[in-house]
């Protein structure tokens, strides 16, 4: 067996700090690693946290163009109690720390027909939308409501916030699924409920947000539509980066630390338990317990690739269906703060192509020549973002992600898709945006598997589906490891920062609060 104590460059730090707390790293920075440092760093442990990019965020992270902050990845922030909940357990004050304003509306959808949909939080005035789109529809569409709020509470508030790793437990909730039919699709719900083709895909498209094919992702997720209505949809001034930001400040008053571009690049082992990490550059870190908050498939097949038990095989990340990529157009525009009236801080255009296009991105992995836009407008909400007068936009449109025998190019392809991007912002949106832009910067799939180590460039990680979630899905706790946990989008209950920061809490409950450290002895590899 191959000590890693055989060199000063391998020397490992001792897991126990020096003020006796036992000690815990968590690999990676993303939101659900930072929850994660801040509920073991309440629960008494010295917490390091340790993050390959700059600054901490992950996918919630910012960079910086010529005065322009390009917010990176999530752009809104539902169910805020969770934040809440997770500072107040930590002895803190969520609102005294961040500044979070809501939204209304929500969003705006766009339709090529020149019709359009705008979501809020007041049941009337969503009602009023779809009798103003199809007045035979309302019935339904009051139906779909209360099916939303069961499942919301099913789902979110029962299933996603507590541990789905023990066999028991889904064979307990199965009739359940059976009653609330979790083997429909989130559109094929939708489509029992209203005829409007517009509102089916008002009122499915919301698996999108965490990675999921609406024809095909349980519809369980519908219980989105009721969290929206019920807790808003919000805005942290400053991007999601300034709640990263608040939360690093957090971890560090508890004694923790986090150390940025620093590349984890094996979980270590001794006597079968995960017990510390190698870094790229060799150094050894000794631990009491580990967090992954690296995407679960590259924990299973890289930091994990000499564990001598895997519950995810190399062979079994490769062939689970993985969400959709990810084409990211951040780009600033000159003067134009007073223009485009009507374009509010989040649009959504709508394609010609509903169902087919989906096709085309999850399954045939074919980057059609049509698309469907997400667009970010903060600077209607959040000055700070531009220069005085100028916009901040994220332009996203979801995408085949690297999986396949024959998956895109995109140093070739790249290019000629932000043209067709540029021209249906123009033609739908934003009427001489090409003689206004500014500073811009473009993430593809290969942009987020290089960046943040996703599998296929995936954007959420996993995908959503029934038998990817819940039991099915990679767990919080791994059995076959102890002392190795994972949060994150790629273990339950799943993406989106709702999911991310559930994820941390789980991780809370099944996790002991610190004790004295017992010396250890060194440490040993699965195999060569």
């Amino acid at each position: 067996m191959l000590t890693h104590t055989d060199s000063a460059s391998a020397r490992p730090a001792a897991a126990t700090g020096p003020d006796g707390r036992p000690r815990a790293l968590v690999i990676g920075a993303g939101i659900g690693g930072l929850s994660a440092a801040m509920r073991l760093g309440a629960k008494g442990y010295r917490v390091t946290v340790l993050d390959r990019l700059e600054s901490a965020g992950g996918r919630g992270s910012a960079i910086w163009r010529d005065g322009h902050r390009f917010d990176l990845g999530p752009t809104i922030v539902t169910v805020p109690q969770l934040f809440r909940e997770l500072w107040a357990d930590c002895g803190r004050d969520f609102d005294a720390d961040v500044d979070l304003r809501a939204l209304d509306p929500f969003y705006r959808i766009t339709f090529p027909d020149g019709s359009h949909f705008t979501a809020s939080g007041s049941t009337e005035a969503m009602r009023a939308e779809v009798a103003r789109l199809s007045p035979g529809d309302l019935a339904g569409y009051d139906r779909f409501l209360r099916d939303s709020e069961r499942r919301y509470a099913f789902g979110f508030e029962d299933l996603g916030r507590r541990s789905m790793h023990r066999f028991r437990d889904l064979v307990k909730v199965l009739p359940t699924f059976g009653l609330m039919r979790a083997d429909r699709s989130v559109y094929a719900h939708a489509a029992r409920r209203v005829r409007d083709e517009r509102l089916r895909m008002a009122l499915s498209f919301h698996p999108l947000f965490i990675g999921g094919d609406p024809l095909h992702v349980t519809s369980m997720y519908i219980l989105v539509s009721y969290l929206e209505k019920e807790f808003g949809v919000h805005y942290a001034m400053g991007g999601v980066a300034a709640i990263a930001e608040a939360m690093a400040r957090v971890i560090r008053e508890q004694g923790g630390e986090i150390r940025q571009s620093t590349t984890v690049d094996e979980i270590l082992l001794r006597e079968g338990r995960a017990a510390g990490v190698r870094c790229e550059d060799g150094t050894v870190l000794e631990a009491d317990l580990v967090v992954s908050n690296a995407d679960a498939g590259h924990t299973y097949s890289h930091l994990l690739r000499n564990a001598p038990r895997r519950r995810w095989s190399a062979t079994r990340v490769a062939r689970a269906r993985w969400s959709m990529g990810l084409f990211v157009w951040y780009f600033g525009t000159r003067g134009t703060r007073n223009e485009w009236a009507d374009v509010g801080h989040h649009t959504i255009v709508s394609g010609s192509r509903y169902a087919g296009l989906l096709r085309d991105i999850f399954i045939r992995r074919h980057l059609a020549e049509d698309m469907s836009l997400y667009v970010h407008r903060p600077s209607v909400t959040d000055p700070s973002c531009a220069p005085d007068g100028d916009d901040t936009f994220y332009v996203l449109s979801p995408v085949p992600n690297l999986g396949g025998d024959n998956p895109v190019d995109w140093r070739t392809e790249a290019a000629p898709y932000r043209a067709r991007m540029l021209r249906v912002l123009e033609e739908r949106l934003l009427p001489g945006l090409s003689e206004r832009l500014g500073p811009e910067e473009v993430f593809t799939p290969e942009t987020f598997r290089d960046r943040y180590l996703s599998p296929f460039g995936a954007g959420f990680s996993i995908e959503p589906r029934i038998l990817q979630s819940a039991w099915f899905r990679p767990h919080n706790v791994l059995e076959e490891l102890p002392g190795l946990y994972l949060v994150g989008a790629g273990t339950h209950p799943g993406a989106g920062l709702p999911g991310v920061v559930a994820s941390a809490e789980v991780l809370g409950k099944l996790v002991p609060a610190a004790m004295p450290a017992a010396p250890a002895a060194p440490f040993q590899a699965a195999a060569e």
